[in-house]
């Protein structure tokens, strides 16, 4: 007897039940009541909540929990073709801008791109200190080889970090200027926030190719976008009422108040989402190397996959490396820019 053959019973549905009603037992201790020729008692301390499957057992009318979730997929696969025809052409220059920089990052020789990099350090940072131990950095993953790894990974980086801020800022602008607009977004970006990095992948892959490279490009902006939009409208409602009122009181449009008083001041918490958007763009990047990111996450997953210890951990340290060069150059940046500011 099921758990909740009365409840059906007492409403004189048990007819309509019977029809769909499987005899087949569904679990461990029903087979073996059934070879003993017994009944399973529910005390009611077992006693099980109202889920699907619970009622699918009294009634097989009611869809059972995998039911559900194949509607779900199966509706999914129905507009997939209709998502695609969307889609692709938005983000096919995202696939294009990924592969150009992977292609650039591996034909341009390493005495071209280290200096570079340096350079871009030093213009940054103002710091020569820094510049060193980001030479010095850079130079100790070329000395084990893992030069090429680690630029793959600095290049979806750049690239990736890139179209967050460029997206980003002008949202964080357009919800600190609009009440109605943050409570509308509010909500996608806490989900975008708390989402599992892995549940990220799952509707990418049945949607584009694992070969294509805007399938984990979309995985990271998606996950690494949310700090700067939301600091971005943070910093521009911290911005002081009274500074605003004398700008309103110099006869300034709105737009000169924008561009000359507001995103100014709210450049260090715009530059913060920056850094942390750069941060959570290095961490995607490791689990996006499941579906053929490549860099560094390769070896990782290399190291798990076949246990090979060493190799995790070194390819490991090189992250942690390139996160510390990301981070201290951004901040850098940052108290460049408060220093400035004070």
């Amino acid at each position: 007897m099921a758990s909740y053959d009365f409840l059906f019973n007492s409403t004189g549905l048990e007819g309509w039940c019977d029809t769909e009603q499987s005899s087949a037992p569904t679990s461990m201790a029903d087979l073996m009541a059934a070879a003993q020729g017994t009944e399973v008692e529910i005390t009611a301390w077992d006693f099980p909540f109202p889920s699907l499957d619970a009622l699918n057992e009294s009634c097989g009318k009611i869809p059972e929990t995998r039911d559900l979730t194949k509607g779900l997929e199966d509706g999914f696969l129905a507009m997939k073709d209709s998502l695609r025809f969307v889609l692709d052409p938005i983000t096919e220059p995202l696939s294009w801008m990924l592969d150009g920089a992977l292609y650039l990052a591996e034909v341009t020789p390493w005495w071209i791109v280290i200096p570079l990099l340096l350079l871009i350090t030093r213009m940054i940072s103002k710091s020569w200190s820094l510049t060193i131990g980001v030479g010095a950095s850079i130079v100790g993953l070329a000395f084990i080889d893992h030069y090429s790894y680690a630029i793959q990974t600095l290049s979806i980086i750049f690239v990736c970090a890139a179209i967050c801020v460029l997206l980003g800022v002008p949202i964080g602008i357009a919800m600190s200027r609009s009440d109605r607009l943050q409570r509308a977004i509010i909500p996608v970006l806490d989900m975008l926030q708390t989402l599992p990095t892995f549940v990220y992948l799952i509707p990418l892959i049945f949607l584009f190719s694992v070969t294509e490279s805007k399938l984990y490009g979309i995985a990271i902006i998606l996950y690494a976008i949310v700090p700067v939009v939301r600091l971005t409208d943070l910093g521009i409602r911290m911005v002081d009422k009274d500074v605003l009122e004398a700008a309103q009181a110099f006869g300034m449009t709105p737009r000169q108040k924008l561009y000359q008083v507001q995103i100014p001041l709210a450049l260090p918490n715009i530059m913060a989402g920056i850094n942390q958007t750069i941060m959570m763009s290095l961490a995607m990047v490791v689990i996006a190397s499941l579906v053929s990111a490549p860099g560094l996450g390769v070896l990782v997953l290399r190291g798990i996959r076949s246990l090979e210890l060493g190799v995790g951990l070194v390819a490991g340290l090189g992250i942690v490396i390139l996160a510390i060069i990301l981070d201290r150059v951004t901040k850098a940046a940052l108290a460049r820019v408060n220093a400035s500011q004070h």
